[in-house]
């Protein structure tokens, strides 16, 4: 018997055809192609989850409109940032840029919306004002002083006279007022000597800074000005000045006086001069603390220069007013720049912070105990 006999299939199973799947459904989750290529066409094309994309071109038309309209609100602003900027191509460029811009804002009184925000009575930066630390300050108690009678036998009436307390000799309920003055450098020394002459318990220190001011550009930020009030809110009994990192530039005219003319230092003495003459009206003794060397040898020379100046005029002053150089404190032994000093505890400080020009807190402090230790020469028991 052949065993390898074929066994024939059953005719219905040889005929019929296998079943083909069926398409996926274009259901919710599903776009057909068809779709998305007139989502395409219209110009917005929807990923599953719904979200609408634009493309590049609108986008990048929408980023412009929005700009424009940023710099039309803030145009009157950006002219007047361009105005008290340094002297020189880039300031000319920029107010040529923003003045037919901040005349439209102000035409169409876009600049209303500007000054709903508050934004435009922004100041430079630091303080928007005094910031005190230490003892309260009260009214002197008046003292009696005896009136002599004219008659013998009848006790003399007591008559109540005020004596000033001595302001050399502080105490916690009469402390010694020190008004503290200066730019982004001023802060970072003043910071430290608030802090320092606060926790004696016998000085009311008060800190006024002001980042990127100076006396050259009272257009900016009016030092004079601010001084006066401070003095009358304060009444302050000695006044630390320490300010001049972003002097030496141009005197805005017209006509400008360039830095590097003949008539720029005798116009910054006057400036000087002046502040010092303000710093003391009200009787206080004046300090001025003078710029540190800096990493930039050219930035260097130029508070070098602008030191000299203040030096002849606090010596001039009447009274004289006590300059305070830096340049061994925070620089080396021939007066140049270093990141590093030995303080007066014979430990080594950081100084500086990376810029080459600001001082660190332990820069600051530095300095600051320069100070107190010359208002200790000067007979302040502190």
């Amino acid at each position: 018997m052949d065993m390898d006999t074929d066994f024939p299939m059953p005719a219905a199973e040889a005929t019929a055809p296998r079943p083909v799947a069926a398409p996926p459904s274009a259901g919710p989750d599903r776009e057909p192609g068809a779709a998305r290529v007139r989502a395409a066409a219209d110009g917005a094309v929807g990923p599953p989850d719904g979200r609408v994309r634009l493309p590049w071109t609108r986008v990048l038309l929408l980023g412009v409109l929005a700009f424009a309209l940023w710099f039309l609100l803030f145009a009157p602003t950006l002219q007047h940032n361009a105005q008290v900027s340094p002297v020189g191509t880039r300031r000319t460029i920029s107010l040529n840029l923003t003045r037919p811009f901040a005349a439209l804002s102000r035409a169409l009184q876009l600049s209303r919306i500007v000054s709903g925000t508050g934004r435009e009575n922004d100041q430079p930066g630091g303080t928007a004002g005094l910031i005190i630390s230490g003892p309260r300050v009260d009214a002197p108690k008046a003292k009696t002083k005896a009136k002599t009678s004219a008659v013998p036998g009848r006790t003399p009436a007591a008559t109540p006279a005020t004596v000033p307390p001595n302001p050399k000799l502080p105490t916690a309920a009469n402390p010694l007022r020190v008004l503290i003055v200066g730019d982004s450098i001023g802060l970072d020394m003043g910071g430290a000597l608030q802090s320092d002459l606060a926790g004696t318990g016998v000085v009311n220190a008060a800190l006024d800074g002001r980042e990127s001011t100076g006396l050259t550009r009272p257009d900016y930020f009016n030092w004079p000005a601010e001084l006066t009030n401070d003095i009358k809110a304060d009444s302050p009994q000695v006044v630390v000045v320490m300010i001049g990192a972003n002097d030496a530039q141009d005197f805005l005219g017209p006509p400008d006086t360039p830095y590097t003319s003949p008539a720029w230092n005798g116009l910054y003495a006057q400036r000087v001069a002046q502040f010092m003459q303000i710093a003391g009206s009200s009787g206080a003794a004046v300090v001025w603390v003078g710029m540190p060397p800096m990493q930039n040898p050219a930035l260097s020379a130029q508070m070098a220069d602008l030191d000299t100046i203040v030096k002849q005029q606090a010596a001039a002053a009447r009274p004289p007013v006590t300059f305070i150089d830096t340049d061994k404190s925070l620089g080396t032994p021939t007066r140049g720049y270093t990141a590093f000093t030995t303080n007066a505890a014979g430990q080594i400080v950081n100084t500086r912070t990376p810029d080459g020009t600001h001082l660190t807190p332990g820069g600051g402090q530095v300095v600051a105990q320069q100070v107190i230790a010359q208002l200790v020469t000067e007979g302040y028991h502190l």
